[in-house]
């Protein structure tokens, strides 16, 4: 049975990804209306993959007995000033959701709650994950610029990480 502290502090995290979810979603829609298709197509999926984590801490929550609670979901910001501003902010969102996993990890394991720590440590490899990826992004735009042909050059990577995203999930579900 989980502990009052960790419920509320997983149940913040719900709600902590399921806005991120609604941020990568704004930032989807702002990307298509840049012309930027392949960014578009990224972060919407990216979206649809934070609803996932959200989905898999409520269904932890309530599979221990505990109640899991949708609070109040701010609405995200919905303009940038460039590309790069883009993935910078999702970079500093992503940091902020690993310092949020870590202090859950530590909660579990101080107290003894090593089944909710188990769990978590699928969401510490994903983090580390997630900002491998928008490190590598600001990266190549820092590289190659923001002009008008590096623009459709990220825009093209972007949708290929996009359908390789859709590709591997295929083949996932299939076996």
């Amino acid at each position: 049975m989980l502990n009052d502290t960790m419920i509320k502090m997983l149940n913040d995290q719900i709600n902590l990804e399921f806005f991120s979810s609604n941020l990568y979603l704004q930032m989807s829609s702002w990307f298509y209306a840049q012309g930027l298709e392949g960014c578009g197509n990224f972060m919407r999926e990216h979206a649809e993959e934070e609803r996932g984590h959200m989905t898999r801490l409520f269904n932890y929550v309530n599979e221990t007995g505990a109640y899991a609670v949708i609070g109040q979901i701010d609405a995200p910001k919905s303009e940038w000033s460039s590309l790069k501003e883009v993935f910078e902010e999702t970079l500093e969102h992503e940091e902020l959701i690993t310092s949020k996993i870590n202090a859950l990890a530590k909660a579990a394991f101080e107290a003894a709650d090593f089944s909710t720590f188990n769990f978590l440590q699928w969401y510490v490899a994903e983090q580390h994950e997630e900002e491998q990826l928008f490190r590598g992004i600001l990266d190549k735009i820092k590289i190659i610029g923001e002009n008008d042909k590096a623009l459709f050059h990220i825009d093209q990577e972007l949708e290929k990480l996009f359908n390789a995203t859709k590709t591997t999930a295929t083949d996932s579900s299939a076996t």
